[in-house]
């Protein structure tokens, strides 16, 4: 069995691409098995600017261009570099089934397609999927060993159409906070080999009361005395077993039980992982599939205005992280720049981030887990406005609900997400109406709790909170002098914190308690190149820009100040991570380069927290 932090290389796809392969590594982390083939490299590719690919034939011939999947079009690094809108766009590629699949089930995954997608397998259509930035697949059917396959997808990303988009610009140019688009395939393509009697996911809930893990598993079927073997293991050795049943009420559950000695609480501080494995089994004991996973054992809790980890006052130091990189825009050019802006964000002194708009690769999620990052796991609402002005999100559509919980179904296992935020900077004054923002907001707060019901939620990061019974309040702030900032941040400590307006209309319910925390702040505005002019055309930021690096240091250290010292706040979130496009108020340039002295930066961070004082009162 392969133990899940180390990942099987995929069989040869016969497709003989060049080497090295773009994005060679195993996609799916929480759900590992042997066999499988990457279909990342080159693929026919065609941009059909009128959506008219269908009736002119494009399903059935050659497509004109080729690209490297699975970078997007108007990426560098696809070799197309196209950054105009495109209504369509077209993909063609061809595998061979690997001898040894004989009598398997292929399964087609796709990580992440933008927008609205259609795929056929040898010209039959397959699947259709709404949303940019969650995972589908494909049922393939019984698989012949060296058959050749071919796959044919669609993607429609329409400008005028009311989508989720993130931060994808709804202009031609890039503006503001608003980035280069993501159109078609950016995330990896693979094709796996499955019995029909399978594991389809596992859901594992930590109970550190308990010591124990609670397991849901879905199978593929109901099949009459189907049974799920689980093995646990810490550094190697076997520390619980459970079987359950899994041939009725379409899942089976089981209880990984620890003795105190086994126990070994994840933490920023000491991110352990258990290794899963379980074994489906028919009703003869046929071992029909074998996969393995991994678990951290943490609780995250409410008390009062704490929010606590493992029982603990833990302040969160997160910085906000847009996800996006030169040469490849929303795709990782390399696994390892995954893991280079984690510790990027360390090193500055950050235990963790806001995935701001955007649901990443489920591989960042595997090295935030493995290295200790917590994360706040969102959704890329913003885009609803169309072309023209911006339409504050005051028409999500009921997709957003769709793919918010396809997002959760993905990422629910992962231990370093400690709190849900499905959508942000929602702008909408109070009236004696009901509105749509209203029911999508409350919807999406209820679907997320009932899902998982062990993480706090909140129902929109900054601005309009419209759920009384919402589990942590927030405030956006962009205010630049330290001192104006302690100012309008000083009623938090008396129960009356910080809160966004609307032309100084309320947008928001009464605040009722909640653990509170400044999500957005600083931003400040440095790009050494133009420090000393006030050409903005290609470098934005927020408020009056710094002049010098000193003086960087200075306001990050009053801002930062404000926060820290401030026992009724769990922490803070600080924009941002690194420069993106035009916007250069990273504590990184986009190339990843520090633009400051990252150690005083860390020491600014790493001081006492007064939050974490309240443990000992």
């Amino acid at each position: 069995m392969t133990h899940p932090l180390s990942f099987p290389a995929a069989l040869p796809n016969g497709r003989g691409d060049e080497h090295p392969q773009p994005r060679p590594e195993y996609p799916r982390p929480q759900l590992v098995r042997d066999g499988w083939l990457n279909l990342n490299g080159t693929w026919e590719f065609e941009i059909d600017a009128g959506d008219s690919g269908l009736e002119r034939g494009l399903l059935q011939r050659r497509l004109s261009d080729t690209i490297t999947v699975p970078f997007a079009p108007e990426s560098a690094a696809s070799g197309i570099e196209n950054t105009d809108f495109m209504e369509a766009v077209w993909y063609r590629t061809r595998f061979t089934v690997p001898e040894g699949w004989e009598g398997k089930q292929g399964v087609l995954h796709f990580g992440a397609v933008d927008h609205d997608t259609t795929v056929w397998v040898d010209g039959v259509e397959a699947v259709r999927h709404r949303g940019g930035f969650t995972p589908f697949r494909a049922q393939l059917g019984e698989l012949t060993p060296g058959a050749e396959v071919t796959v044919v997808v669609r993607a429609r990303d329409l400008r005028r159409e009311p989508k989720a988009g993130g931060k994808q610009s709804t202009w031609y140019e890039n503006t503001d906070c608003y980035y280069t688009r993501t159109t078609g395939i950016w995330q990896t393509v693979w094709v796996e080999a499955v019995d029909p009697l399978h594991l389809r996911r596992v859901r594992i809930t930590p109970d550190v009361d308990a010591r124990a893990f609670q397991c849901e598993l879905v199978p593929s079927r109901n099949a009459s005395g189907a049974t799920a073997a689980l093995r646990l293991y810490a550094n190697g050795s076997l520390v619980a077993t459970a079987t359950t049943g899994i041939s009725t009420g379409l899942s089976g559950t089981a209880r990984l039980e620890l003795d105190d000695a086994d126990v070994r609480l994840w933490s920023p501080a000491d991110p352990f992982l258990y290794t899963l494995e379980i074994d489906v089994a028919d009703a003869s004991g046929r071992v029909t599939d074998r996969v393995s996973s991994y678990a951290g054992l943490r609780g995250v809790a409410i008390d009062g205005t704490a929010v606590l980890l493992n029982g603990e006052h833990v302040f969160q130091r997160l910085v906000l992280d847009q996800g996006y990189w030169p040469e490849s825009l929303m795709t990782a050019p390399s696994d390892d720049a995954l893991v280079r802006d984690i510790r990027l964000g360390m090193e500055a002194g950050f235990n963790g981030a806001r995935l701001h708009q955007k649901v990443f690769e489920e591989r960042y999620l595997y090295h935030a887990d493995r290295l200790g990052y917590l994360v706040w796991g969102e959704f890329g609402d913003w885009g609803v406005s169309g072309a023209g002005t911006i339409g504050h999100n005051q028409g999500p559509t009921a997709s957003f609900t769709t793919q918010w919980l396809e997002a959760l179904e993905r990422d629910i296992n992962h231990p370093a997400i400690i709190g849900w935020c499905p959508l942000n900077e929602t702008h909408q004054t109070l009236h004696d109406r009901i509105t749509v923002l209203d029911d999508v907001t409350r919807g999406m707060f209820l679907a997320t709790k009932l899902a998982d019901p062990t993480r706090p939620v909140i129902d929109a990061s900054g601005y309009s909170h419209r759920v009384r019974e919402v589990d942590v309040w927030d405030a956006h702030s962009y205010e630049q002098d330290p001192v104006a900032f302690a100012h309008q941040q000083s009623g938090a400590v008396d129960g009356h914190p910080y809160f966004n307006t609307e032309d100084d209309r309320p947008i928001s319910v009464p605040y009722g308690g909640q653990p509170f925390f400044v999500s957005e702040f600083g931003g400040i505005w440095w790009n050494e190149e133009l420090a000393r002019n006030d050409d903005g055309t290609y470098s934005w930021g927020y408020g009056q820009r710094v002049r010098t690096i000193e003086d960087f240091h200075e306001r990050f250290a009053g801002l930062v100040g404000v926060l820290r010292e401030d026992r009724s706040m769990f922490g803070y979130c600080y924009t941002q991570l690194t420069d993106t496009f035009q916007e250069q108020n990273g504590l990184y340039g986009f190339d990843r380069r520090p633009k400051f002295d990252i150690d005083v930066i860390r020491a600014v961070q790493t001081a006492p927290a007064a939050y974490e004082s309240r443990r000992r009162d």
